[in-house]
């Protein structure tokens, strides 16, 4: 009987096929797992984007000047009782009694500065400034309220 010529792999190649497949393995796995820890920031970075556009436009939407019937500045300190913009000015998250629970680990400050635009406003103007930090975030929006 004649011996057929046998054909096949050395156990040497075998293990370097499979130490290099897992090295190849894990590289590509480590990336993975980098992109799935980082894929929430943008989503987080939109939710702290959209708190401090919503709140900015709440504060502008109110009044240039105090319009209290009673005549009694400084009596707003809740959002039912705020009619004007500088009402807002050092306020921080705490007047918002109404946020969902998730919004709870942000924290929100709210400055109002009178603001000429360096003279070149012909009608007064304040600047009302928005910081909302939270969950590594840091987002400041400003907006220009007039009194026209």
């Amino acid at each position: 009987m004649s011996r057929v010529a046998q054909r096949g792999y050395l156990l040497l190649e075998l293990v370097l096929f499979i130490l290099v497949t897992s090295v190849g393995l894990a590289g590509i796995l480590a990336v993975m797992n980098m992109a799935v820890e980082s894929s929430t920031d943008p989503m987080i970075r939109k939710q702290a984007v959209v708190l401090a556009e919503s709140i900015l436009d709440e504060v502008l939407q109110k009044e240039y000047a105090d319009t209290d019937p009673l005549g009694v500045p400084g009596n707003e300190t809740t959002r039912a009782t705020i009619d004007d913009v500088d009402d807002y000015n050092g306020t921080t998250e705490s007047i918002f009694t109404d946020w969902p629970e998730a919004l709870n680990s942000y924290e929100v400050a709210i400055t109002v500065v009178t603001n000429d635009l360096d003279g070149a406003s012909l009608v007064p103007m304040k600047k009302v400034t928005v910081t909302v930090t939270g969950r590594g975030q840091v987002i400041s929006l400003s907006g220009y309220r007039a009194d026209y």
